[in-house]
């Protein structure tokens, strides 16, 4: 199911007609709604030169964790680890920053421009470990194609 999403994903992110930012609310839009485990869809973005993540567009639940401390919670991990972070049960890990109480599992995706980690996609599910390696393989594409637009 996740294949069929890439032909959508690349044609939202290809209209140069629209801004970077609408192109990004879209695909976190197109996601949100065609994958029934995926709750919320966001993008965190290196914030300039400081030690943090802020948050870009994103679809679902609104947040309040609009800044991440680079370490903190798992986007934070990811932001220092370079790499994909999938958590089945997110009651199980210590550092987690609880974005709502329905959340059961989380995966989030580093972001890399020219080889920097520059930001992450972050999907919040409120179904208890719901990530297969076909979800990391179809955000790293997802995020491959985001890096062309920035």
């Amino acid at each position: 199911m996740l294949a069929s999403l890439k032909p959508k994903v690349a044609s939202i992110l290809s209209d140069s007609a629209e801004s970077v930012a609408n192109r990004l609310q879209a695909v976190c839009t197109l996601l949100r709604d065609s994958v029934d485990y995926y709750d919320w869809v966001g993008f965190y973005f290196k914030n300039g030169d400081k030690e943090e993540l802020k948050l870009g567009p994103y679809a679902g639940e609104p947040t309040d964790h609009t800044i991440i401390p680079f370490g903190k919670g798992i986007c934070g991990q990811v932001a220092l680890s370079n790499e994909n972070f999938v958590v089945p049960d997110v009651t199980a890990q210590d550092n987690y920053i609880a974005c709502s109480i329905t959340v059961k599992s989380e995966i989030v995706i580093p972001l890399f421009k020219n080889g920097e980690n520059i930001g992450q996609i972050d999907i919040d599910s409120n179904t208890p470990d719901p990530f297969t390696q076909e979800d990391e393989r179809f955000l790293e594409f997802v995020n491959q194609k985001v890096s062309q637009i920035l």
